[in-house]
């Protein structure tokens, strides 16, 4: 499975990705910070690469469909999370990814519990 990570992680989660063995990118690799959530959605669609995000506006099934993506994650943190509580959130996705692909689907993750939206 392959992954994005958008511009609000950082070089930490991205290693996180890869010690449990997953292909995985970010926005600044590609210099795409700063871009239309539209042209990230395209981007990661055309790489077949599953979107890994805080930015609520993903959620929006209708507006950016996972089915189209390799999924969409949305880590659903309280405001102004420290960087222990995300890498705990990354963690709890990384151990139920283990357990279950993602697919093409929405996740929402957050503490204690992650949210499926399926395909109808």
């Amino acid at each position: 499975m392959k992954f994005k990570l958008d511009e609000n992680f950082g070089t930490r989660t991205q290693q996180l990705f890869r010690n449990a063995g997953y292909d995985v990118q970010t926005v600044y690799d590609q210099r795409l910070q700063g871009c239309s959530d539209e042209h990230l959605y395209e981007v990661c669609c055309a790489e077949q690469r599953c979107l890994v995000t805080l930015d609520i506006d993903f959620a929006d099934v209708t507006r950016f469909p996972p089915t189209q993506a390799s999924g969409i994650v949305v880590i659903r943190a309280p405001r102004n999370p420290g960087l222990a509580l995300l890498e705990q959130l990354i963690r709890q996705f990384l151990h139920t990814l283990i357990q279950m692909p993602i697919g093409k689907e929405l996740w929402i993750v957050e503490v204690g519990r992650i949210r499926i939206h399926q395909a109808e």
